[in-house]
């Protein structure tokens, strides 16, 4: 009987903790910038959020038929993600998914115009990685998130013109996917990339981490936001030191981890990134 009232309190506490948590999230006092039409950033540092301090960088876009997405990649070489949205003259880009810190290139499945550049690597068992369970699909400029159906090989035989493997997939169709906790990637607070998706809206989020300022997040607050965003899908872009928003006029507007100071200076080298331009 003991123990069932402890698990009953730990269980409350926790469910308190969580409703404190949304109502703390959605009520924020948002720093906001308009960047152009039906586009606006939003940051805000949270004192306490999740049990500690954060700092959440997050681009707005409503779904509108000036505003397209698209991919640009290396296929064996890392530049910086304001690099890439340079070349392309975009609006904004965000790091895309998991790639080889030494010789570059995708190490998930990238498919750009139908061309497929880097397929997925395998964990030495033979078994499928995390970044590999599900992927953004981009068709004519519009964005989508897809899930794996379980058989191997299945990105190789998707029909969509662009596509880039990436995960864990933390919500899909309005519901918070199962999430390995034991697994230490997940549970451990790191700062992440986030793509999310609602009926109106798509948000590229970049959640700061490694500073006393900005505790970074794990995948079941991964999960929690984006659903306190409405998100109909989210998925887990490469995060850690990867992890990188830049705005047009703006440069990185989140705090990269590398160069281990809360500024704007400690941008990583990727292989490939999602970026949004005009039409």
């Amino acid at each position: 009987m003991k123990s069932i009232s402890i698990a009953f309190i730990l269980f409350i506490s926790t469910s308190a903790f969580s409703q404190t948590d949304s109502i703390t999230f959605v009520s924020a006092k948002w720093e906001k910038q308009r960047i152009t039409s039906g586009v606006k950033l939003k940051q805000h540092q949270f004192s306490q959020l999740f049990g500690g301090s954060k700092y959440v960088n997050m681009l707005e876009i409503r779904n509108r038929k000036k505003l397209k997405f698209s991919f640009d990649f290396e296929p064996q070489e890392l530049i910086l993600t304001s690099n890439f949205a340079k070349r392309k003259d975009a609006i904004a880009a965000i790091n895309g998914t998991f790639f080889d810190t030494k010789n570059g290139g995708s190490v998930a499945f990238l498919k750009v115009n139908h061309q497929v550049i880097n397929h997925s690597v395998k964990r030495p068992n033979g078994k499928r990685t995390l970044f590999a369970d599900a992927g953004v699909v981009i068709n004519k400029g519009k964005i989508g998130i897809v899930n794996w159906n379980g058989e191997d090989g299945w990105e190789e035989k998707l029909p969509d013109e662009n596509v880039m493997l990436s995960g864990p997939l933390v919500v899909y169709h309005h519901q918070i996917m199962p999430i390995d906790t034991a697994d230490a990637f997940n549970k451990t607070k790191h700062p992440r990339s986030l793509l999310v998706i609602s009926k109106k809206k798509t948000y590229l989020i970049a959640v700061d981490g490694r500073n006393e300022f900005a505790g970074g997040m794990s995948m079941n607050e991964l999960a929690k936001i984006s659903m306190w965003l409405n998100a109909d899908a989210a998925l887990n872009l490469d995060g850690g030191g990867s992890t990188g928003l830049y705005v047009k006029d703006l440069g990185i507007v989140n705090h990269p981890s590398d160069n281990k100071k809360f500024d704007h200076e400690g941008e990583r080298k990727v292989a490939n990134v999602i970026l949004l331009k005009k039409d």
